[in-house]
């Protein structure tokens, strides 16, 4: 059996890059192709040509001032492998690891009319040397906010609310089909639900696959996310937009119980309060 195409983002990271790639490269079933999408980030793209599987690179650019073009660099990395003959696709994030069996569990079980995700554990801090790849499924649980099928179970009509692209497999013809992800997003949040809400209009659903686990490595993250607060406000105004309400309400109001954005009641809006900088800088250090 053919793999499945491969396609991460990246920007930085190039840490994770690499144990991603050596995982590819342990597992029972290889990338066809591997396409690795870079933003403002060239030194990945050499990084993963020289290395095993060979990583197909190309460049999103980023709009001056901008978030990342996250839903961009998915929609041109689909693309690309589509180009080259692909007729499934995995999207992996760049902190994640496939294990051994993941891609051939992907290939095997997804089919047309569905997002097909793999199971996600986050993984403690690595030690001094680094995460040994045979170490990694026995130092974290799968996610306690997802579903965790067994490893020979497809847990179908999931919530597209709990939609993340960390680790995912679609067909090319369920991919064309949704019209991939909407590029209007940049930065974080909201794009994922978005893409689901797009599939669910096409007819797809939403399903959780046991046996294709993915291992996300460590980094330092805020709860809440307050350095993506202008970036939520902007996805969040565009999610609203268009599906008439606005998503990530809890990180919005846990930022309203800091003080940097306020509910107006009268137009639904959330937005950034006065002296919301200065708040958001001693939230961080703190």
């Amino acid at each position: 059996m053919n793999g499945p195409a491969v396609i991460t983002t990246v920007s930085g990271r190039h840490r994770h890059l690499s144990l991603q790639q050596d995982g590819l490269a342990a597992g029972t079933l290889r990338p066809a192709p591997y396409v690795v999408v870079t933003m403002d980030d060239d030194a990945a793209g050499r990084l993963v040509a020289r290395r095993d599987p060979p990583g197909h690179a190309m460049a999103v650019p980023r709009a001056p001032g901008g978030g990342l073009p996250l839903a961009a660099a998915r929609n041109a990395g689909a693309r690309l492998a589509l180009e080259r003959g692909a007729d499934r696709l995995v999207f992996l994030d760049v902190d994640c690891v496939p294990g051994p069996g993941t891609l051939a569990r992907y290939a095997a079980a997804v089919r047309d009319g569905m997002l097909l995700c793999g199971t996600v554990s986050y993984l403690p801090p690595p030690p001094p040397g680094g995460y040994r790849l045979a170490d990694l499924p026995g130092l974290a649980e799968p996610h306690p906010a997802r579903p965790v099928p067994r490893d020979d179970e497809v847990l179908h009509g999931g919530d597209p609310n709990l939609f993340w692209s960390l680790s995912f497999a679609v067909t090319a013809r369920t991919w064309r089909d949704v019209g991939g992800f909407c590029e209007e997003y940049a930065g974080y949040g909201g794009e994922d639900t978005d893409f689901a809400l797009l599939a669910r209009k096409a007819g797809a659903e939403v399903a959780w696959l046991g046996g294709a686990p993915a291992y996300h490595q460590h980094h330092p993250v805020s709860r809440p996310p307050v350095e993506h607060l202008d970036d939520i406000l902007r996805n969040g105004a565009l999610f609203r937009s268009r599906w008439g309400r606005w998503p990530m309400e809890g990180w919005l109001r846990e930022f309203a119980r800091r003080g940097l954005v306020r509910h107006d009641p009268r137009t639904g809006d959330w937005l950034r309060t006065a002296g919301a900088e200065d708040r958001e800088r001693a939230g961080t250090r703190g």
